[in-house]
């Protein structure tokens, strides 16, 4: 799939991690800078919201009906003081918000797991999931998906007293925990065929599996293992670099909607304005140390 690789900069730039050394010590979002841009996003006009029966569908509901996570520090963390969430899966979807209500605040949230989010669109109970979702062949079958926005590889997680793992070529006769529903089992059985296979429902279970000892490793997006790590525990630590294929990040949509087309004029904008670029260095780049701001994938 030509898709440019977006982790290239963020793994260079976060090479000490993988060593296990703490970064970002628990570093909150910057919660002003993160709020103004949203409020700064771009507003689509009439027109170019009555192209899109999807968009406009949207409008005369006057609600963004989003199924996402709030549990990702780095991409959608809710901050329990204020109700809001914030990262960069959450900032995306409350500029698309935005750009069809005026208003990023207009959104109706359920809660996805990787084993609900082709259902809650195929049941029209939202009007997009984006929740650090791989797009893969077989769910595309189900779903429409818009981007890619982001991409990322596999990593591998243990324990920061773990010296017997050190890639995911050590996996062999391990417990290695994954997501339900994610592509981290057929990862898994690609490069760790040997592996003994724990899935959980949700990334919080996986990781608290892998904190209790109760599993010797955690294989999922690398990206959510640098969440992990961003909370600045000091418990765990990457094994070895990023692997695997390159894994494109899509906003879903329901199978066949124009929305693709609008959601994808609207991640090409963004792009283009700096805002992408904005939003990363606040949700990710502050946060992880990493002053590279990287290359958007290309877009249909």
């Amino acid at each position: 799939m030509p898709i440019k690789s977006i982790l290239k900069s963020t793994v260079v730039a976060l090479a000490f991690v993988a060593g296990g050394s703490a970064f970002a010590q628990g570093t909150p979002i910057n919660a002003a800078a993160f709020d103004a841009l949203v409020a700064q996003g771009p507003v689509a006009d009439a027109a170019t919201i009555a192209s899109s029966t999807w968009a406009s569908k949207i409008k005369q509901a006057g609600v963004l009906r989003l199924g996402g996570t709030q549990t990702s520090n780095l991409f959608s963390l809710l901050n329990e003081k204020d109700g809001k969430a914030r990262g960069f899966d959450a900032g995306l979807a409350q500029m698309i918000a935005r750009y069809i209500l005026g208003d990023g605040a207009k959104t109706q949230f359920t809660q996805v797991t990787s084993s609900t989010r082709e259902q809650v669109l195929i049941n029209d109970q939202v009007d997009m999931v984006l929740a650090t979702y791989s797009i893969t062949p077989a769910r595309a079958e189900k779903i429409s998906f818009a981007g890619p926005y982001y991409t990322s590889q596999a990593g591998v997680l243990v324990k920061a007293n773990n010296t017997a793992i050190k890639s995911y070529n050590d996996l062999a006769g391990k417990k290695v925990a994954t997501q339900a529903g994610s592509t981290g089992p057929a990862i898994l059985a690609q490069f760790a065929p040997k592996a003994t296979v724990q899935e959980f429902q949700t990334h919080q279970e996986a990781l608290d599996a892998l904190r209790q000892g109760r599993v010797d490793a955690y294989v999922t997006d690398y990206t959510l293992l640098l969440n992990a790590l961003s909370q600045g525990t000091g418990d765990t630590k990457l094994a070895g670099e990023p692997f695997g294929t390159k894994d494109p990040y899509g906003i879903g949509l329901p199978k066949g909607s124009d929305g693709v087309a609008f959601v994808n004029a609207f991640l090409k904008k963004v792009e283009a304005d700096g805002t992408w670029a904005k939003l990363w260095t606040i949700a990710i780049g502050e946060r992880t140390g990493s002053t590279a701001v990287p290359t958007p994938p290309a877009l249909p």
